[in-house]
């Protein structure tokens, strides 16, 4: 095992602590694992999180018009309800908190004790569960489908809304309209490395990839031999489409790094991926292209479309400033 850290156990907290010093807008709570923006705004709050290892999500989309806070477990686990319940303390303004959770069982039992905790504290909470990846109907670590990258857009359109004074169930209305108008597909190339193993997961042989595989290695659907760019774009995209018709729609398209793979493969990828779209009469309205929601060191990329409608649009169009996605 190759990486630049200290103690495996450390990882988190040291990572955390990085991104900090390196942007001082935001604040980070040790012990509870929290990002947080430094000062509490006037509005409904916006908060998410997971395991850690996903970097830049989630504690990167903390910041003006996306996330209020983020919450971080040890590597590829949830964190624990009072870690939750911390940035939820922290950043309710009064106005009460939308919780973003991707469909993971683990996040939805721990997420879920620290809402009911904080709604006992006479504290207003909702919930969304972020649940995009067509690959596969159930997995080891769901009930039903699995929230991936498409998660960055929920975030994105949750917080303008807040941003924008919003109240709690206009926010979390907004957040549900745009779930239910996302899909994902992934692929990978090769595992990753946990630190506190030391060695890959699972194997992929030099001439294997694995479709549909999920950002914590959950298996996929169909393990095949090394594609082109354009092969893969066909492959993935054929899978959001039989799960959702966005002919003659305009989407945002997110083509999205799993950490390992070079930012000049994903724009190679987003090349074919546009030029499908155009054939089959579907337009790109905004692209986001890199690491977005990754899998440590994992090789491979996902692919997400998200619908839009007029609210849709002005809502991801809206100004945002955090570490991993700057619009002005």
């Amino acid at each position: 095992m190759k990486k630049i850290i200290n103690k495996p156990m450390d990882v988190v907290g040291e990572a955390l602590r990085g991104m900090e010093l390196a942007h001082p807008e935001l604040l980070y709570t040790p012990g509870y694992e929290v990002i947080s923006r430094k000062e509490k705004t006037d509005k409904v709050a916006v908060i998410s999180g997971g395991g850690a290892g996903h970097e830049p999500a989630h504690a990167g989309y903390v910041g003006e018009g996306m996330l209020d806070a983020a919450v971080s477990g040890n590597v590829f686990s949830s964190p624990s309800p009072d870690r939750i319940g911390d940035a939820i303390n922290r950043m309710n303004s009064g106005k009460g908190v939308l919780l973003i959770i991707k469909n993971y069982s683990g996040d939805i039992m721990n997420f879920g004790l620290a809402s009911d905790l904080a709604e006992a504290e006479d504290i207003q909470v909702e919930s969304v569960v972020v649940k995009d990846d067509v690959a596969v109907p159930d997995s080891t670590y769901s009930t039903g489908r699995r929230g991936i990258a498409g998660t960055v857009f929920v975030h994105k359109i949750a917080g303008a809304k807040a941003e924008l004074g919003g109240n709690l169930n206009e926010v979390k209305s907004a957040a549900e309209k745009a779930i239910a108008n996302i899909r994902s597909m992934g692929m990978a190339m090769s595992p990753c490395v946990l630190p506190a193993v030391g060695k890959p997961g699972f194997v992929l042989e030099d001439n294997e990839i694995e479709i549909g595989m999920g950002i914590h290695g959950e298996p996929g659907v169909e393990r095949t031999q090394v594609k082109s760019a354009k092969e893969t774009a066909e492959i993935l995209l054929e899978k959001i489409l039989e799960d959702y018709d966005y002919t003659g729609s305009e989407v945002a398209v997110l083509v999205n790094g799993l950490g390992g793979t070079p930012l000049m493969e994903l724009y190679i990828l987003n090349m074919e991926v546009q030029k499908l779209l155009e054939e089959k009469n579907i337009r790109a309205y905004k692209t986001l292209v890199g690491n977005y929601m990754t899998a440590l060191d994992m090789t491979g990329c996902s692919l997400t479309l998200m619908k839009l409608d007029n609210e849709l649009k002005e809502l991801l169009d809206a100004p945002c400033d955090t570490p991993a996605l700057k619009i002005r």
